[in-house]
């Protein structure tokens, strides 16, 4: 601890766990309307409830985590870098099926919510071809 954070109490950002990576990636495709109700975050709160890295976990702290650590960026298009933090390609693969899911969850897809998924595909480092098969398998999930 240095000086500054001794003396003001102030700290560095302590950097983001897998769990509130996941939920910041979550969170951003869900706002990437610019807003997030309280039917949102529950839709969000489920899907986290299916995953192992939220087991035993207290969702409202990480949401919270989640939503400090979007708040250090200017913009959703600059708060996606922080998703390449995750600790492993299968965890980043993960998180793009879950932001493939919530964004075809809505039943359609709007030009925000395909450029954000388009964004987190670079910085996550999933391929092309991968990408379309996620999206195709998602697409018979939500066909009507």
């Amino acid at each position: 601890m240095g000086l500054l954070s001794k003396l003001t109490g102030f700290s560095t950002p302590k950097k983001a766990t897998d769990d509130t990576l996941l939920c910041v990636a979550m969170l951003l495709m869900t706002g990437a309307d610019g807003s997030i109700d309280a039917g949102e975050m529950a839709s969000v709160g489920a899907f986290a409830s299916t995953l192992p890295e939220f087991k035993d976990r207290d969702f409202r702290k990480t949401a919270d985590d989640a939503v400090k650590t979007i708040k250090r960026y200017k913009s959703v298009q600059e708060a996606v870098a922080v998703l390449a933090e995750l600790s492993s390609p299968a965890l980043k693969k993960k998180c793009y099926v879950l932001c493939a899911d919530i964004a075809l969850a809505s039943g359609d897809v709007d030009e925000a919510e395909d450029k954000l998924l388009e964004s987190m595909q670079k910085v996550l480092g999933v391929d092309d071809a991968l990408a379309a098969k996620i999206v195709e398998v998602l697409s018979l999930k939500y066909a009507r």
